[in-house]
């Protein structure tokens, strides 16, 4: 097996065994910093909103890329093997399978021990709605779409640009999804200034939202879910979404899982409808939350292996 597989296989390795560990610098600290560094600089430099965040952008995506591009040359100048190491370690760092999952266990163990309290303020560290309240189901429901939009954004989206462009095109994809859930808002401060944000971030999810939607319905029966009602809602229901990529996963999860997602959320204290996704054939509990957080990792898996029998039969492997 050549290096690039054995960087990338350590990597999914390093996530799943490590997770996001507080100990451990993570870049996307170092990008949210240069983010809230830059934004009230070029706020009073360029008058113009639209393209402050469009230069922001720019400089965002091209210092987080350059900057790795920079250090996995001075690793080559070393040794080829310490250039494959911080490539391994850098394309850990863009996964987050492993602390989503964490993450979401620390709702759901609250939930299962019945402190709606502790649930609430879990909840609240990973989704951007009002949480406080929320009752049982509708934070079985939260966690749930979170897990399934998340498989994208989080796991299968920055694994892509690994396996395609190595680390330096998986950072520049983690430095526009921290661009966008920064300063990607449409509320009177972000609506002109993030909307360059925002529209790369959808541009850039484009191909991995829908990848991820069959990524799923192939995993599903390998983990115990519905593969048929997976395809069958990622087609109904896969437009049922406010942005352009996320319906996707969710709709393919919901199916899997056999629950109904969406309806009403609550951002900063106003309801906002959501459309519905899938058949509540199941309930939203403990055991969907579970077959989501498999779902992920099947959906992972799949690619991971369809990615290296490709390089197999193309010959790239020894």
């Amino acid at each position: 097996m050549t290096l690039a597989p054995l960087m990338v296989a350590g990597a999914v390795l390093l996530d799943l065994v490590l997770g996001d560990p507080r100990w451990f610098p993570h870049p996307v600290v170092a990008i949210g910093t240069l983010i809230k560094r830059a934004e009230p600089l070029l706020r009073r430099i360029v008058k113009n909103e639209r393209a402050a965040g469009l230069l922001l952008v720019v400089i965002v995506v091209g210092v987080s890329a350059g900057t790795v591009g920079l250090l996995l040359r001075l690793a080559g100048l070393i040794h080829p093997l310490a250039a494959q190491a911080a490539g391994m370690v850098i394309g850990y760092t863009c996964l987050a399978a492993r602390s989503l999952h964490l993450e979401s266990a620390q709702v759901a163990g609250s939930l299962l021990k019945g402190d709606l309290v502790a649930a609430r303020a879990s909840l609240a560290m990973i989704v951007g709605r009002d949480t406080g309240h929320l009752d049982e189901p509708e934070i079985w429901r939260a966690t749930v779409e979170t897990v399934a939009e998340n498989s994208s954004d989080g796991v299968i989206a920055p694994l892509f640009f690994l396996l395609i462009g190595g680390p330096v095109l998986a950072i520049a994809y983690k430095a526009v999804n921290t661009l966008d859930s920064m300063v990607g808002y449409k509320n009177d401060r972000y609506l002109l200034f993030g909307w360059g944000a925002a529209r790369f971030d959808d541009l850039c999810n484009w191909v991995p939202a829908r990848l991820t939607g069959v990524l799923m319905v192939l995993a599903a029966p390998l983990v115990g879910l519905s593969g048929r009602n997976a395809w069958r809602m990622m087609r109904r229901d896969g437009r049922n979404h406010s942005s352009p990529n996320s319906g996707v996963p969710e709709a393919a999860a919901a199916g899997a899982l056999g629950v109904r997602l969406g309806g009403v959320n609550r951002y900063f204290g106003q309801e906002v409808l959501k459309p519905v996704i899938g058949d509540p054939l199941r309930q939203l509990d403990a055991a969907a939350w579970q077959g989501s957080v498999r779902l992920m990792y099947g959906a992972e898996g799949v690619l991971l292996v369809a990615w290296l029998t490709a390089l197999a039969v193309f010959g790239r492997l020894a």
